[in-house]
């Protein structure tokens, strides 16, 4: 049986019904062929043929399972087998074609990996030959991966590579493949700052620059590139040198630049940038002076009329700032000078122009500059009045006047600066209130807008900061739930960097004002914001859809066009913009009233608002809630007992500064133990524990024992926030004698049962959901020998599974997925149908967006996403044995984005996660003391119960003191009930 045959039956029997006939012919005769059977590998492909020749004719078939077809008919034909190379260039095609219809990135990197094992297979002058090679094989390829936008993932990097390999020194593509691995280096060096990266990509530019000699049209173009990538490094490391070849690169690329060049401008303003650089280094005048000189050369390139001279007026302001920055007393003709600019654009425009008011902001704000120097009151004066004109001839409703209100409590704020008068201040911040409540202006605008009024507000003690902080939630909650997609709101959250310290800046400010209660509500609304939202459209929706739900439709669409509306790009045509910013107000108004009236249902009128402080109290009901904060203002902890208020616990010798540097010692600890011997000692780590302990988890304890009389092995949750997040807290030890000599010191765990909880929410909704109890269902998911480029093998997997299995009791039903079995959809199967999961295989944190963190499985990796979206209403508990399952974005420490939290989210109840790498051979022993915990008494016929988990793991860290070391026994870390 040979599967070439399939291809002429097609071409003679085309119709659908013939099609499906084959399709069914085949599926007999693969059954006819069992495993083992010679022809399996033909049957195999043959049916797959059948099946991708229905999807090319849009008679869609499962291209999913027509692509495993394709794989388990390659699995049957090993290196070596004659056949291997046909079946290669089928999975090929049938990976293009996924390609093609569902736009999946993994499967054209995949068709470019297999290439480099097909295209040594394939004797030049052959039809195979001339199927692999040309635009419609590799080369088509190539073209999609060089097309592919830049990844600057580890694995992205790979691509690249490859990618490059498959073009060879004279291949028409090998310039641009070249390229495109640069980029890809140089973004990885962008988020890992990792100077191999920096010093990769120069290099791979200068051989970049090489290949193109002076003729060539673009190479103008890869020396600015080049020039970049040194500037890049000039900032990460300082080397003067670069800075020099930098401005040298941008020199000659100049000259290839005539004054009509269309990359002229461009250039103008990098070189200009590389000198201010260069003047802010060496105070060179000539550097700032040159730099001058091109930007006005750039202006004269953008004469009047044209509508890019606004922003090269503003470069050339950057330049004389600048100058003026560095030597105010002989310099303040550049401000001068720039004033004069924006009064020569401002006259440009006539009274009745509809963009005059925003010429009158731009000149009030240069002349508050001119003001803090030289204190003459005219300028404040004159730069409120612009501003009171600009807002003057603005209708209310109009969403400029936001940036009226901004730029008026500037000039107020600078004059308060400046003399003093407490007046001054009050209508600065009446004028931050006014821009942060402007209903015509976007969330965006208006957030900036209140951090800013928060943080001048700390700045000078003013009594609105609560207030301040109080709004920019709101605000921040009102902007991420109006996108419709959990990736969409992560990216809404991550627009504002300087927001991350909002929540713990919130509640360090209610604390500083003895309003614990509050500084527990502010932290809890600014904190696991995102999974705070899609629990409240996940849930309450629900709920509204039975009360009302039309309601809840109408909220829903309103959302959806709401985003869309907040999402759209900048449109430059007034006219246009005016009929967007009405649509957007009409959606806007809309959206609120709609809320309002589901508020006026009964039973839903704190829908959509935040907890209170006694709702939240709620998470305390079994152990008291340990809230550490770590502010710039202040660092502490909130203590929510069972019942009362909330106890403030002060850290006064620990800064955010000290946080910061402790997470990173223990980051740097963690790694360094990881290459040392078992029995060597881990003295940086039991040092590290030991001032975690002193400053922080000893102070928390002497509260929870002296004043809430917490009793010793009861259970404790701890919720940390920024830069804790990052720190084991729990295994916090003083490892050292008592005073007296009578015994060594307990640490935390000795005296506490330790839990973590993203936020006090996600432990109320996981106490909410818990069920009936039932005999559990147990899965154990082990992939030890991942798909392609999700991880290296690991070998202890099947006998982990093994040993699980064995410690199961017997009257609990035990599935096993592993091996070719453990697949993404055969992952969330299991999630979906058991109570109990153990998942040992590979874990990753994606670094670029959390979202996509994952397990690794055997065809394609269970991400973060999945799971959320993997309703699991009956799951209790879960223990992932994989590395970083635990460990939050960078981005957004505040939203604990990680895989444990999504399984918690998903319904899991009970997980035990990691917080570094796990090492799979050590890590055994804890699973085997955890589990032996777990069901003890089960042969008494007790049944196993998930809030035993936490006790269990703190047995199991105990027990395994003399075979497991110090940093691979606190990895695991136990979350939720």
């Amino acid at each position: 049986m040979q599967a070439t045959r399939f291809s002429k039956y097609m071409r003679s029997n085309s119709g659908v019904s013939h099609l499906n006939g084959a399709v069914n012919y085949f599926q007999w005769v693969v059954a006819q062929c069992p495993v083992g059977h010679p022809d399996r590998g033909a049957a195999l492909t043959n049916l797959a043929c059948a099946r991708l020749h229905g999807y090319a004719r849009k008679d869609r078939q499962d291209i999913d399972s027509t692509i495993s077809l394709f794989r388990d008919a390659l699995a049957l034909r090993p290196q070596g087998h004659p056949d291997r190379p046909l079946y290669l260039l089928y999975l090929i095609k049938a990976l293009s074609w996924r390609y093609n219809y569902q736009d999946t990135t993994a499967d054209i990197c995949e068709c470019a990996q297999i290439y480099h094992e097909l295209l040594p297979l394939c004797l030049e002058g052959t039809d195979l030959w001339s199927t692999v090679a040309g635009e419609d094989g590799v080369d088509g390829v190539i073209c999609e991966c060089i097309d592919l936008p830049t990844d600057a993932s580890d694995e992205g990097v790979c691509l690249k590579r490859a990618v490059l390999e498959l073009c060879p020194m004279g291949h028409e593509h090998h310039l641009i493949a070249l390229h495109e691995l640069t980029q890809a280096v140089e973004a990885r060096f962008g988020q890992c700052r990792s100077i191999d990266d920096i010093d990769e990509a120069i290099q791979l530019r200068r051989e970049v620059v090489s290949l193109c000699p002076e003729e060539h049209p673009e190479r103008h173009t890869y020396l600015i590139n080049l020039a970049s990538s040194l500037s890049l490094r000039f900032d990460h490391q300082g080397n003067s040198h670069d800075l020099d070849e930098a401005i040298c690169l941008y020199d000659e690329a100049m000259r290839q630049c005539p004054i009509e060049h269309e990359s002229r401008y461009a250039l103008l303003d990098n070189l200009g940038g590389a000198l201010i650089d260069r003047f802010n280094q060496r105070s060179n005048t000539d550097d700032i002076n040159q730099a001058i000189t091109l930007y006005r050369e750039a202006l004269t390139l953008r004469p009047p009329g044209n509508p890019d001279r606004y922003t090269t007026l503003n470069n050339l302001a950057t330049a004389l700032k600048s100058r003026y920055d560095h030597d105010k007393v002989d310099a303040t003709d550049d401000l001068n000078e720039a004033i004069d600019m924006y009064r020569e654009s401002l006259q440009s425009k006539q009274a009745n122009h509809a963009e005059r008011h925003v010429y009158l902001i731009n000149l009030s704000s240069v002349l508050c500059s001119r003001f803090t120097e030289t204190q003459k009151n005219e300028d404040v004066e004159e730069a409120i009045l612009l501003c009171q004109e600009s807002l003057a001839a603005l209708p209310p409703l109009h969403p400029d006047r936001c940036s009226g209100y901004i730029w008026l409590q500037e000039a107020h704020l600078s004059r308060y600066r400046v003399q003093h008068n407490p007046t001054d201040l009050s209508l600065a911040v009446e004028n931050f209130r006014l821009a942060s409540k402007h209903p015509a202006q976007g969330f965006p605008r208006r957030i900036q807008e209140v951090i800013d009024w928060a943080r001048q507000a700390e700045v000078y003690q003013h009594e609105s900061a609560l207030e301040a902080y109080q709004m920019c939630l709101e605000l921040f909650d009102n902007h991420v739930i109006t996108r419709s997609s959990i990736i969409s709101r992560r990216d809404a959250a991550t627009a504002f960097r300087v927001a991350q310290s909002l929540p713990v800046d919130a509640a360090s400010c209610a604390i500083r004002r003895n309003d614990l209660q509050r500084a527990v509500e502010l932290e809890e609304q600014g904190r696991g914001q995102q999974w705070s939202l899609a629990s409240r459209l996940k849930t309450p929706l629900d709920d509204l859809k039975s009360a009302n739900l039309p309601l809840a439709h109408k909220l829903s669409e309103l959302s959806r066009h709401l985003s869309d509306a907040q999402g759209s790009a900048v449109i430059t045509d007034s006219v246009a913009a005016d009929i967007a910013a009405r649509e957007y107000r009409t959606l806007l108004t809309e959206w609120e009233a709609t809320v309002a009236e589901i508020r006026s249902l009964q039973g839903f009128s704190r829908f959509l608002l935040p907890p209170s402080y006694d709702d939240l109290q709620v998470a305390a009901q079994h152990g008291p809630v340990i809230i550490l904060i770590a502010s710039q203002y202040s660092c502490n902890a909130l203590i929510v007992p069972t019942s009362g208020e909330p106890h403030h616990v002060p850290f006064p010798s620990l800064t955010l500064a000290d946080v910061e540097t402790l997470k990173g010692d223990f980051a740097r600890a963690i790694r360094h133990a990881s290459f040392m011997g078992p029995n060597e000692s881990r003295m940086d780590l039991i040092v590290l524990l030991r001032k975690l302990w002193d400053k922080a988890m000893l102070p928390i304890a002497k509260v929870l024992h002296q004043d809430l009389k917490v009793k010793p092995r009861s259970r404790i949750w701890l919720c940390p926030t920024a830069a804790f997040t990052s720190i084991p807290l729990h295994a916090a030890h003083p490892s050292r004698m008592k005073a007296d000599n009578s015994g060594r010191e307990l640490s935390l765990e000795d005296i506490y049962i330790c839990s973590y909880t993203p936020t006090l929410s996600a432990l109320i909704r996981a106490r909410q959901t818990m069920k009936t109890h039932v005999t559990p269902s147990f899965a154990g998911i082990g992939q030890g020998q991942p798909g392609a480029g999700q991880g290296t093998v690991l070998a202890a997997v099947d006998s982990e599974l093994e040993l699980v299995r064995k410690l199961v009791p017997p009257q609990v039903k035990f599935t096993n997925l592993s091996g070719e079995e453990a697949t993404q959809a055969g992952a969330l199967d299991a999630l979906r149908r058991n109570t109990w999961v153990h998942l040992a295989c590979h874990g990753k944190q994606d670094r670029d967006q959390p979202y996509y963190s994952h397990f690794a499985m055997k065809d394609k990796p269970l991400t973060l996403l999945d799971i959320m979206e993997n309703d699991a209403p009956q799951a209790e508990f879960a223990f992932l044995s994989a590395c970083h399952t635990a460990v939050g974005d960078e981005e957004t420490p505040e939203e604990a984005i990680h895989l444990a939290a999504g399984l918690q989210f998903s319904g899991f109840k009970s997980v035990i996660g990691t917080l570094w790498a796990v090492d799979d051979a050590t890590a055994k022993h804890v699973v085997k003391a955890f589990y032996g915990e777990m069901f003890k008494g089960a042969e008494e016929g007790n049944m196993p119960d998930c809030t035993n988990a936490a006790s269990a793991l703190n047995h199991a860290t105990y027990s395994v003191k003399s075979k497991v070391p110090l940093e691979q026994r606190i990895v695991f870390v136990h979350i939720g009930v």
